[in-house]
């Protein structure tokens, strides 16, 4: 009960909605093109009075675009918000503003993620105004390299064994694609240890890491995959043993955990087999941006730190709620730089890092020990 400030501390649907209207619609639209697969017989609750447990793959070596686009799909495709994953995310993510999309300050918590804690997923058993949303691969989902791509981690033992304390159903989905955001990097344990005690959670080792150096922007870019979420067949983890759950052990839930860890690789292995063999589609991308091409060059990677700098200096710093940041004025584009200089640190080789770090670790022990 003393946790459940937790609901509110941060949450802004108006932030969502004109994030949405402002950035997310024309990214998804052009460079992402997400599709739902299987979601019109969208599933409902088991028990009204608990929320269900979405759970998805993580792709690796990728900023969480895959995250942000699916929640952002749903969000304009539910006719109910009450339906709507809200996400329980790795506390990495808000630990540091470095690791908010182009330092949007507050993002992940501003747009409805919760960290994942212990203290704080049972709290969150008890919110009715969302479901919830988790990756159970947890940071090592994220932080698998190229060569293990759609490959389930272990999965955390918490969501099974939450979801038989209240006796609440898992809904699986499946992120197709994902792992093509950021391809060909790997993962080196010593690195990420490194990188883990600057608040960064892995160092994607491969081509791109040269370019983050000298273009800080594709710190945060992704590759114009095709992202298709499919979903899953629903788990009912309390049918997965015969036990009481005040006699289970640490062991049995993490046999449990293994068998929905079995059950999603399957599903997971289906879909990439049916809807992951052209992770680009370069002939519909380039027919999107033909399309689009009035919003040039807002669809391009190169373009979004402007974007969602501007985006914070109206919504945050002015405190707007309701704006229009008319992508398609000609000249739209150089008057955020001009409103916005600090985005220029994002296109400077090496230097650039030197103000993005002091403004991406401001406060980083505060929010830490928070």
């Amino acid at each position: 009960m003393a946790n459940q400030h937790i609901y509110s501390d941060y949450f802004d649907e108006q932030f969502v909605e004109t994030l949405d209207q402002n950035i997310m619609q024309l990214l998804d639209r052009v460079w992402f093109r997400s599709e739902l697969v299987g979601f019109d017989d969208y599933p409902q609750r088991n028990r009204p009075d608990r929320p269900l447990l979405f759970a998805s793959n993580h792709s690796g070596m990728a900023f969480p675009w895959d995250a942000m686009v699916a929640l952002a799909h749903l969000w304009r495709y539910l006719p109910d918000l009450r339906d709507l994953p809200r996400p329980l995310s790795a506390p990495m993510l808000s630990q540091s503003i470095l690791m908010n999309p182009f330092l949007v300050k507050d993002f992940w918590k501003r747009a409805g993620c919760v960290d994942a804690t212990t203290l704080n997923f049972e709290t969150m058993m008890y919110y009715n105004d969302h479901n919830l949303m988790l990756y159970p691969e947890g940071v090592p989902g994220i932080g698998k390299g190229f060569n293990n791509k759609y490959r389930l981690q272990r999965l955390a033992t918490s969501i099974v064994r939450l979801g038989i304390e209240h006796r609440t159903d898992i809904i699986p989905f499946y992120t197709i694609n994902g792992e093509y955001l950021n391809p060909h990097t790997y993962s080196w344990e010593w690195v990420n240890r490194l990188s883990k005690k600057i608040g960064i959670p892995f160092i994607p080792v491969g081509p791109v890491l040269l370019l983050v150096l000298l273009q800080p922007w594709f710190f945060y870019m992704a590759f114009p995959a095709k992202l298709t979420f499919v979903l899953g067949t629903r788990v009912k983890p309390y049918e997965l043993t015969d036990k009481d759950p005040a006699d289970l052990t640490r062991d049995d839930y993490r046999d449990i955990s293994e068998q929905l860890r079995a059950r999603m690789q399957t599903e997971l292995d289906a879909a990439v087999a049916k809807y992951g063999q052209q992770p680009y589609r370069w002939s519909e991308l380039w027919q999107r941006i033909k399309t689009n091409w009035r919003y040039f060059p807002f669809f391009l990677p190169w373009a979004w730190p402007a974007l969602y700098q501007e985006f914070e200096r109206q919504y945050i710093r002015a405190g707007r709620r309701h704006f229009d940041l008319d992508l398609r004025t000609p000249g739209a584009y150089w008057r955020m730089l001009w409103r916005n200089p600090f985005t220029l640190a994002f296109f400077v080789p090496l230097l650039g890092w030197i103000p993005i770090a002091i403004r991406g670790y401001r406060n980083h022990r505060i929010n830490r020990a928070s």
